[in-house]
């Protein structure tokens, strides 16, 4: 190591230099060590000097001493022209990037993309374009069709060519063989030229792998986890009590746990010998090694050792011999213990007769005549009921707080007897509403007094004394009393509580709202109870219609469907009629009254009243068709305006097969200006009544008068046209109402796809296309568009062509699952399009994606399923799709389809069939796929939904099956 010499030693400081400045080591220093000139040109000074030595090119400071050398100038010139070097390349860099964003200012034509040459060739194109007709449109070839004829014209070339003669067919494809394969195939010993499919070679010298197997593993997999999708699993809770008897059992202690265990028990009990809980610990421990005599040993010196513990004394008659030993024990313990409640219960039930048990009782009564329990025991054990109700006046008086006496007492005496016992007991718990209670439910046993007046009181007297009862409590009373038959005091028990958890500025619209909730929760379980909920309801707040619909709904559920029907609908209707009377201008109340006969028991109440056109039967009846005229009429006098009540009108005389007078109130409807909806349903009666003519020009006429709103009309008119025979007027209403509104809906944009594809597939693939355009995102024109290219498939005559639709099919699904990754119809078309193989997997994305309660993918599933003849996991997902959506009318006309062709005996079959149309029927489904096409077909106007669930499930033949 050579020392290192500093080169600023020797010499002098520079001007202005304090030792240790820089680093803050000033020292201590006073005024007469330095003076005021010399401390502020140090200070100036050492400023500069500390600005000179920041930059460490500034060679003027401490290294400006040093003698400048060679190899010092030589450094200088490497270091520069590296300077020089760095300079260039940044500056090129900067060229570089100065003429990237000026290309990216302005961009040139990219791949893929027309220059401006070619962009002005396609406008000029696209202008002729406009001159085409229809008919030039329609001959324009389809894809598929210039496809099928190239490959027809090489298959041509292929078979003229000699050279290739020998070659295989164009359907082959040739694959390279793995080497894994060649080697496999030459270890055997053999050579061939092609491998099954059925095997494969390993990469181990010829292991045979059978891919059968494996895709039948994978099926059984994909299997399990669609049949867990379907069921909500749950955790059981582990049993604590089985658990510690499993660990105190004998396989769970070896002979080493015995030893030490005892030893552990006994240190307990000789260090705390008063300690109960050690001793009968030590006692089960030899119960459980099998050794009752040492047991009862131990419990034994336990009794002697701690005589005050109740435990203790138990533990020991429960050791001991049912008996003359455990009577003995238990003689002991109530000597010693005479005030122990338990322990008096024990010897009552140690005796073997029921006078030595009720010997026991009372004199452990004499000893704790303050135990409500003793008392119980004591008057449960009595056989005749005179000595009981002595018993119970006795225990009254001794125990005055104990309710439950009081009410036992009461029980068991006559009406009087029992009103002066609960009288009685009110003044001694003023503060028990289970007192009143009973004093209600006396009075409607006997049929006399006021029940309502007599919980009135006790809610008064209880809020007086400070222990009113929440109103959870006052209804669970309520339910009881209801359970028990005692309809008066269960309302009375809801009336009382009326103000129950309310404060006196409580807004009656939150009292009302509390009372629904209340009564939507009971409805089920206790309908006497939401009944009165409901009319503190509506009494709270009676203008809101929703409360009387509710209470009205409640009337016809509350009842059965057979015998009670008829009374659930008079009590409907008895609501409806205070509803009416109370808002006279609420046409959704006079629509129900209107469907709630007293004497059909059959109004379904929606309050619906336009008539779908299925003819359900809304008069099935002569009385329920005077009924409901003479409620409309009573509606159009106090809504003379209102058109729900004229088309209910409409539907009425329909449904009774008076259509002349249908028609006549629609034409006043007409004359009068009517809306969209109301030309509509002219149309659509007429066309009912085989009327095609005046069917034709009412919807003509109504979508003149509202050109804008009015798509269904123009959808009718083209329907019309195209039943009259005349495709061409109805492609031209179809364009009109395109042109007019285009994003009005896509049903426009469907009917015109549909009618074009029976011409021209091409023609209706751009009509699909022009309509993703106006209206994106809609799962239904992409359903058809999908739909549309596996129809071209079907229809192909060409394999190749075939395999290309279908891949197009796939491939338009894809792109509409990205745009609608919700869609449900989007999902269980996939899973229908899907391969044999791959349906479980595309099930399973359908189920994740758009839900397990999407009622499209549910019924997929359960038709995958009845395809795989699986019939208990078909019907679930189909009850499964029918309550997600009970409306859709497709899923219950499937899973109709499969029970009537399920396997199993005839008695049954028809039993399940029956419940399924009951089901449907009052189900009442308006939408689907199908279901609106025959339902609203003019040949089916007038059947019943039943008949209709047939014709549907016949249709359901011709669309897309699992094969």
């Amino acid at each position: 190591m050579y020392p290192v010499t500093k080169d600023f030693l020797g010499k002098p400081a520079p001007p202005g230099y304090v030792a240790g400045l820089g680093r803050g080591a000033t020292g201590f220093t006073t005024r007469s060590d330095i003076g005021p000139a010399r401390e502020s040109t140090s200070n100036s000074k050492a400023e500069d000097q500390s600005e000179r030595f920041k930059d460490a090119e500034n060679e003027e400071g401490l290294f400006s001493g040093m003698p400048y050398g060679a190899d010092d100038e030589e450094a200088d010139q490497v270091w520069t022209q590296i300077d020089a070097k760095m300079a260039q390349r940044r500056s090129g860099k900067r060229k570089d990037e100065s003429s990237s964003s000026s290309s990216r200012a302005k961009p040139g034509p990219g791949p893929g993309q027309p220059s401006a040459e070619e962009e002005h060739l396609l406008r000029s194109a696209k202008r002729q374009l406009q001159t085409l007709t229809a008919d030039e449109w329609a001959s324009i070839p389809d894809v598929a069709q210039l496809a099928e004829t190239a490959a027809r014209a090489k298959r041509r070339r292929i078979a003229a060519d000699p050279r290739r003669s020998g070659s295989s067919s164009l359907g082959e494809r040739m694959v390279q063989v793995p080497d894994s394969a060649v080697v496999g195939v030459l270890s055997s010993g053999g050579m061939d030229g092609s491998i099954s499919p059925s095997s494969a070679v390993g990469s181990d010298g010829g292991a045979a792998t059978d891919l059968r197997a494996l895709g039948q593993a994978r099926d059984a997999v994909l299997r399990m986890k669609l049949d867990a999708a379907g069921q909500a699993t749950s955790l059981k809770p582990a049993d604590a009590a089985g658990y510690l008897t499993s660990l105190g059992s004998e396989a769970a202690l070896g002979i080493g746990d015995l030893a030490r265990a005892r030893k552990l028990l006994r240190s307990v009990t000789r260090a705390s010998p008063t300690h109960a809980a050690g001793w009968i610990a030590a006692a089960r421990l030899e119960e459980a090694a099998k050794k009752p005599a040492q047991a009862r040993a131990v419990i034994d010196e336990a009794c002697e050792r701690c005589p005050r513990s109740e435990d203790v004394w138990l533990e020991a008659a429960r050791l001991h011999p049912r008996g003359a030993a455990a009577r003995a024990v238990l003689g002991r313990a109530v000597r010693a213990l005479p005030q122990a409640v338990r322990v008096w219960a024990a010897a009552a039930d140690a005796e073997p007769s029921a006078t030595g048990r009720r010997r026991v009782l009372r004199r452990a009564l004499e000893h704790v005549p303050g135990s409500v329990a003793l008392w119980r025991a004591a008057v449960g054990a009595e056989p005749d009921a005179a000595n009981a109700r002595v018993l119970l006046a006795h225990a009254v008086e001794t125990v005055p707080h104990s309710v439950d006496l009081w009410l036992a007492l009461a029980r068991l005496e006559p009406y009087a007897a029992a009103q002066r016992v609960l009288n009685r007991a009110r003044r001694a718990v003023p503060t028990s509403a289970d007192v009143w209670v009973a004093a209600a439910r006396l009075e409607e046993q006997c049929g006399s007094g006021d029940v309502a007046l007599l919980l009135r009181k006790a809610a008064a007297s209880l809020r007086a004394n400070g222990a009113e009862p929440a109103r959870d409590a006052w209804l669970a009373l309520a339910q009881q009393a209801a359970a028990d038959g005692l309809p008066a005091t269960c309302r009375a028990i809801v009336a009382a509580s009326s103000d129950a958890g309310f404060d006196a500025d409580d807004a009656p619209a939150d009292r009302a709202a509390a009372y629904a909730a209340d009564a939507a929760r009971l409805a089920a379980s206790c309908p006497e109870a939401a009944r009165a909920l409901y009319a503190l309801a509506v009494e709270a707040a009676p203008g809101d219609a929703g409360l009387w619909t509710r209470a009205a709904a409640l009337e016809r559920t509350a009842h059965g469907p057979s015998a009670e029907a008829a009374a659930g609908a008079a009590a409907a209707a008895e609501v409806l009629e205070r509803a009416v009377q109370r808002l006279p201008r609420e046409e959704a109340l006079w629509l129900q009254l209107a469907a709630a006969s007293p004497g059909s028991g059959s109004g379904s109440g929606s309050g619906s009243g336009s008539g779908s056109g299925s003819g359900s039967g809304s008069g099935s009846g002569s009385g329920s068709v005077d009924w409901g005229r003479s409620v409309l009429e009573r509606a159009f006098a106090a809504n003379p305006a209102s058109e729900a009540i004229v088309l209910a009108a409409v539907a009425l005389e329909a449904g009774a097969g008076q259509h002349a007078r249908a028609a006549a109130l629609l034409q006043r409807a007409v004359a009068g200006g009517g809306s969209p909806r109301v030309w509509l349903k002219a149309a659509v009666l007429h066309r009912q009544l085989g009327n095609t003519r005046e069917a034709l020009l009412a919807a003509r006429r109504g979508r003149e008068k509202f050109p804008d709103g009015a798509f269904k009309l123009w959808l009718l008119e083209s329907q019309l046209l195209l039943q009259g025979g005349d495709p061409a007027a109805a492609r031209q209403t179809l364009s009109q109402a395109l042109a007019a509104s285009p994003r009005s809906s896509p049903e426009l944009w469907l009917a015109a796809a549909a009618l074009d594809a029976r011409a021209s597939v091409p023609r209706a693939r751009a009509v699909l296309e022009r309509a993703r355009v106006h209206i994106p995102r809609n799962p239904a024109l992409w359903l058809a568009a999908v739909r549309l290219e596996a129809s071209s498939t079907s229809t192909s005559t060409s394999t190749s062509t075939s395999s290309g639709s279908m891949a197009a099919a796939r491939a338009l699904l894809a792109r509409a699952l990205q745009e609608c990754p919700r869609a449900g119809c989007l999902w269980a078309e996939s899973v229908l399009m899907a391969e044999r193989p791959q349906r479980k997997a595309a099930s399973i994305d359908a189920l994740k994606n758009a839900g397990a309660q999407d009622p499209l993918v549910c019924l997929v599933v359960a038709r995958l399923f009845a395809a795989e003849r699986r019939p208990d996991k078909a019907r679930a997902w189909f009850a499964r799709a029918t309550a997600a959506d009970p409306d859709c009318g497709d899923a219950w006309a499937w899973w109709l389809r499969f029970e009537s062709s399920a396997e199993g005996d005839e008695e049954g079959r028809k039993e399940r069939v029956d419940g399924l149309e009951a089901a449907c029927a009052k189900a009442s489904p308006r939408h689907g796929q199908v279901w609106p096409t025959v339902a609203k077909s003019p040949e089916n106007y007038g059947l019943s939904t039943t008949r209709i669930l047939h014709l549907v499930a016949e249709a359901l033949a011709l669309t897309r099956q699992f094969t």
